[in-house]
């Protein structure tokens, strides 16, 4: 079976966007624009358009897509975990709540 794709466009990325839908279990071929080409194990489900955590990033940690930091952890999120609402509180939230930006 072909690994699932998922695509990262920064090298500073921690999280890549899935291409299609990933089953718990399956490897994910990420590619990484500007640098190698990766693969990691899905830990869940994540859906076509969502977001999977390329490393291991502890709660308060930031999550950076397109190299720009995006929101932060609100739990630890494991290498492999969908990154989505129930673990990140976006950059807006934030602001709007007088939290850190």
């Amino acid at each position: 079976m072909n690994a699932k794709r998922a695509l990262a466009l920064n090298s500073k990325d921690n999280v890549a966007v899935a291409v299609e839908n990933i089953e718990s279990g399956e490897q994910i071929t990420i590619e990484v624009k500007g640098s190698a080409t990766r693969s990691i194990k899905a830990l869940e489900p994540i859906p076509f358009g969502f977001k999977v955590a390329l490393m291991n990033v502890p709660e308060g940690g930031s999550i950076v897509k397109h190299g720009e930091v995006m929101g932060r952890a609100t739990k630890d999120i494991k290498m492999g975990e969908q990154v989505h609402i129930h673990n990140v509180e976006g950059m807006r939230a934030q602001r709007e709540q007088g939290g850190r930006p």
